[in-house]
């Protein structure tokens, strides 16, 4: 009898050297990026006095993220991977040194600051399009699990930790740490990661402006990849509960001190069930799990719908959160393999893109839903619509692992991209 194949570690993972680069860069970056938005909302607050202006600033350093990942993503399939990742790193740290210009007009932060935004897409989609060639087989999937551990663990120290040093630091001096990190991230991926050549050769390379539609005729070319990239747009739907924590303290009667506990729900159970999954889950099981662990990130929020009190909320959603971070990750793993390398990095925009999206407009929908219901029935509410999603997704998905198209999905995304 053949002996099952022993599962990867961290410690395997970890021994790749271009990993550590990318992890470690990428860790260092995000931790900066969230001490940076506490800075710039304690700086804007202080030199405009404007609440309005400082959620302005703050929505700038999301929103254009929205059109980086819709128009800038495809450079990262036209050029070499690390040297985009390289080159964002330096001009985001440029863009953010200038942000920390004493007496810098409002206007002048407010266009450096969506600048910042705007590169993120290209550089993420660089970095998930290069981790199947740095990380190959199931090392993939445990690293990206490792990434979303650290990613999430990163938010809660760079928040955290951000309110705490600026209470000691000047809100610039926070800004030139956030530049730092960025310089540090490009040192690590330039002299950590391989050069390798572009994944589109110059004979196969389309005009710019046409290629931009590549991503979503491959993303949906076949049932299977109609699936997974949905997948991970609903994965945005789940945690409505983050956009309206405020009022869902005030309604399950907690107090302000609870906030905190709430946002933080989900992230604790992204790294408690991130490890679980990626530790103990066979790497042959794991795909099929994806419309399960999506229902099971939607049943925790119909319990909402009994107006449980903050505890059993928290409680709820650190499981909500738990489930749904490694759906994601998950589905995003197997679209990343499933679609060729040369339109890689523009489809996984794509995803980014919607999910982003998603994140973006679900706060709005549950603001106004709770205006009229109870924070607790508006998320139960959301509970029900992702179940309902779920279902026929879920169908779908199995169809295409049951009828054996995955195999055949990477040369239908290919016969796609050339239609």
């Amino acid at each position: 009898m053949t002996a099952a194949p022993e599962r990867v570690t961290f410690r395997e993972v970890f021994g790749v050297a271009e990993f550590r680069a990318m992890w470690f860069g990428e860790l260092l970056s995000i931790a900066g990026d969230q001490l940076a938005r506490v800075a710039l909302s304690v700086l804007v607050y202080a030199n405009t006095g404007s609440a309005t202006l400082t959620g302005l600033t703050y929505a700038l350093t999301f929103f254009p993220s929205l059109l980086g990942g819709i128009f800038l993503t495809g450079i990262a399939d036209r050029f070499s991977r690390r040297s985009v990742m390289v080159t964002v790193d330096l001009m985001r740290a440029v863009l953010i040194l200038l942000v920390a210009i004493p007496g810098l007009p409002f206007w002048a932060l407010c266009i450096l600051v969506g600048c910042v935004s705007l590169l993120n897409p290209p550089f993420k989609a660089s970095q998930l399009a290069l981790l199947p060639q740095v990380l190959e087989g199931d090392r993939f999937v445990v690293g990206m699990g490792i990434r979303s551990m650290t990613v999430q663990s990163a938010q809660l120290l760079g928040f955290a930790g951000g309110g705490a040093l600026l209470l000691a630091l000047d809100p610039r001096l926070a800004l030139v740490m956030d530049a730092a990190t960025f310089l540090l991230s490009a040192t690590f991926v330039r002299f950590g990661v391989k050069a390798r050549p572009a994944a589109t050769s110059t004979e196969k390379r389309k005009p710019f402006f046409s290629s931009l539609g590549t991503g979503s005729k491959i993303a949906f070319a076949t049932s299977a990849l109609r699936s997974l990239m949905l997948f991970t747009w609903l994965a945005g739907l789940m945690p409505v509960y983050e956009g309206i924590a405020a009022p869902y303290v005030a309604s399950s009667g907690g107090g302000p001190s609870v906030i905190g506990l709430l946002l933080a729900a989900d992230p604790v159970g992204s790294v408690i069930f991130t490890f679980a999954y990626t530790r103990w889950v066979p790497a042959h099981v794991r795909p099929k799990l994806i419309g399960p662990m999506t229902a099971l990130a939607a049943i925790p929020l119909l319990l909402c719908f009994l107006q449980p009190g903050p505890v059993w909320s928290i409680v709820l959603f650190v499981v909500s959160g738990g489930f749904g971070t490694i759906a994601l990750l998950q589905a995003t793993a197997s679209l990343t393999v499933a679609v060729p390398d040369d339109t890689r990095a523009l489809t996984m925009g794509l995803s980014n893109t919607g999910l982003t999206t998603t994140m973006g407009v679900v706060p709005l929908i549950g603001g106004v839903l709770a205006d009229h219901l109870t924070a607790q029935t508006t998320v139960g509410i959301f509970g029900v619509v992702g179940l309902l999603i779920t279902i026929p997704l879920t169908l779908m998905w199995q169809r295409a692992l049951s009828g054996g198209t995955e195999e055949g999905t990477g040369r239908e995304a290919t016969r796609a991209e050339h239609a």
